[in-house]
């Protein structure tokens, strides 16, 4: 795990200037890896939240925290029992808390602007069976992500004046119609109104949503779709 924490270079991560500190993420991180007890665990968490990866007083996250959460569940995994309360607790604050306006997307293998607690939802989903392990605190995570929704668009038909839409669907789609985001080549464009036609079934991830008003050529195949509200998560 140090190894894996020392290979990162924190300083080149961006983050709003006099709030992210990246020496604090480095030695936070180092510290929960080798905590041995609740009061070291402590002291890393005091390193990390207060500016390394989120900043708790002004439940703020940085970009920094999506590097260092799969780094955090690898410490609630294989570190001390003692660390691992302290590394679910930040884990969770990445994702509930919100960035400042500049720094609230990340680049990823499935788009060039994913919101950053979408991005953090897509590790969880990542280590989905690790925090099933964990207990109550690891299956709230899990539940807490899939609201982080995500989907691929595959293939798209005009049904009347809508559109529908099969792919691939990580996460939930709530009910009813909401806004969305669609990402294609590192354009974002504004669906306004996109509901779940057909759910997965049986363990698929293959899903059809009902995009109102738009025709076919608009949602190409390779187009990701988010939830607008992630992206508008502003501190």
């Amino acid at each position: 795990m140090l190894d894996a924490i020392d290979a990162v270079d924190w300083g080149a991560i961006p983050g709003h200037p006099g709030w992210y500190e990246p020496a604090r993420a480095a030695r936070g991180l180092r510290a929960l890896a080798d905590a041995v007890n609740l009061v070291e665990a402590a002291e890393a968490g005091s390193l990390l939240g207060g500016g390394g990866i989120v900043h708790g007083h002004s439940a703020v996250v940085f970009p920094a925290a999506v590097v260092a959460t799969p780094l955090l569940l690898d410490i609630a995994q294989l570190g001390h029992p003692a660390a691992r309360g302290t590394a679910l607790g930040l884990v969770d604050e990445a994702l509930s808390f919100y960035p400042h306006a500049e720094y609230r997307r990340v680049t990823t293998s499935y788009g060039a602007a994913v919101p950053i607690c979408c991005t953090i939802a897509h590790q969880l989903r990542a280590h989905a069976a690790l925090l099933a392990g964990l207990g109550k605190w690891g299956r709230a995570l899990l539940a807490d992500a899939a609201e982080h929704w995500r989907f691929e668009i595959q293939e798209c038909v005009a049904d009347g004046n809508d559109t529908a839409a099969f792919g691939l669907l990580v996460g939930c789609f709530p009910g009813g119609v909401h806004a969305v985001e669609l990402h294609l080549d590192g354009e974002i464009a504004a669906l306004d109104e996109v509901a779940l036609e057909y759910p997965p079934v049986d363990g698929s991830l293959e899903a059809c949503l009902r995009v109102t008003g738009r025709h076919p050529g608009e949602l190409p195949p390779g187009a990701v779709l988010f939830p607008a509200e992630c992206g508008e998560r502003v501190h």
